[in-house]
């Protein structure tokens, strides 16, 4: 008896399961994903003027993009058609292209699907014809950087012939140089020293080199006047060669009796070490002049004011532009930026240097007026000046 009223209620409770509800009300009923349309149109092929590696891929956006149902692309890669795809790239919506910049292997074919990503469903394309990655011998965007060499190589070989046929050319006057001789005279009517540090900087410092140059023809100076040099050094390589320099520069005048090994040494490679040591020569020798010419830090105002303090004549150039404020309020001439570069050919006169001078400066004449040309054309039509834009463009 007690067997059959267990089955009963086993019977009951089966029967009460069974007649509930099993399924949410409709109105709980999640919505199906609306899916999303693939992209179209899928083509892979080598990026142009490169160095290889690299597959540019583009496609037709999905046309639910309008609709903002799609989020982005991924882009997918394999080595055969049929599978084995991995994902390289992802960009977002609006975006219809990809450079593949990690090709394993130039020269093996490469397929490339697209994968529309929606908030709630995805959408893969059909696959791309293969493509090949390879390089290229020359970069066909820089064609305007070749013709610019050429154009500016005719200009510099013209003045060059023109300066070794013997014409004049004008250099606009520097003040700061042509003081040289001035400052050289007065350190040997005064029976003191002249200091030329060149910069603090190493030899690959095109400024370094800059300075090295003046040195040598200050130095044919000093070696003409029989006036002391002094020529203190913080690189090891930039202490060699200015030693050479300045001999050469003595043997070139004929005095190479007159050249004093020791002024030309090597001081410290520490900024502020350095700057002390200078000081400290400045302050003993009383140098009638100093050059500071060269690359300079935070050093520039504490050797030219202490130089300034000792009463010398003080010309001092560098191209580094936080710190020509300090030279010009603590020096009497000062060579600005370009000037400094300059300066060799304005002191030597040599044919090469000069012609090479004009034509750089015939150069920067012929790239403003080339602005100025296509500034105007792309006021009167602005159309041309996207033109104007791509020729300007480099790489």
């Amino acid at each position: 008896m007690r067997l059959k009223i267990t089955g009963l209620l086993v019977l009951c409770w089966a029967a009460a399961l069974a007649a509930s509800p099993t399924s949410p009300p409709a109105s709980q009923v999640p919505l199906t994903a609306a899916a999303i349309a693939p992209p179209s149109d899928i083509k892979a092929a080598d990026t142009p003027n490169d160095a290889g590696h690299a597959i540019t891929v583009s496609w037709q956006a999905s046309p639910d993009e309008v609709s903002k149902m799609v989020e982005g692309y991924e882009v997918l890669r394999s080595e055969t058609p049929e599978g084995g795809f991995i994902k390289v790239g992802y960009v977002p919506y609006g975006f219809t292209s990809y450079d593949d910049q990690d090709v394993p292997d130039n020269g093996k074919d490469y397929f490339y699907q697209i994968k529309a990503v929606g908030r709630e469903s995805q959408a893969l394309s059909l696959v791309s014809a293969s493509a090949r990655s390879a390089e290229q011998w020359f970069n066909t965007m820089r064609i305007n950087a070749l013709v610019s060499c050429i154009l500016f190589t005719i200009i510099v070989i013209i003045f060059i012939s023109r300066a070794k046929s013997g014409q004049s050319l004008f250099i606009r006057r520097i003040a700061g140089l042509a003081a040289v001789e001035e400052a050289v005279g007065r350190a040997t009517e005064m029976g003191r020293p002249i200091l030329y540090v060149p910069g603090l900087s190493s030899i690959s410092d095109v400024a370094t080199i800059a300075a090295l140059n003046i040195l040598g023809q200050v130095a044919k100076k000093t070696a003409e006047y029989d006036t002391p040099l002094l020529v203190p050094n913080r690189d090891p390589v930039v202490f060699t060669v200015a030693q050479e320099i300045v001999k050469e520069a003595y043997n070139e005048i004929g005095r190479p009796d007159a050249y004093n090994h020791d002024s030309v040494f090597y001081l410290t490679d520490s900024q502020m070490g350095f700057a002390s040591g200078v000081d400290g020569i400045m302050a003993r020798e009383k140098p009638a002049t100093n050059f500071f010419l060269g690359m300079f830090w935070a050093e520039s105002l504490i050797l030219a004011e202490t130089g300034a303090e000792t009463g010398a004549i003080q010309i001092a150039g560098t191209d580094a532009v936080h710190q020509l404020p300090f030279f010009i309020t603590a020096c009497d001439y000062t060579l600005i930026g370009e000037e400094l570069y300059a300066a060799s050919a304005y002191l030597s006169r040599e044919p090469m240097l000069l012609g090479t001078l004009k034509g750089q400066d015939w150069s920067k004449a012929v790239i403003v007026m080339l602005l100025i040309v296509g500034l105007a054309v792309s006021l009167i039509n602005p159309g041309i000046r996207n033109i104007i834009l791509q020729m300007l463009r480099v790489g």
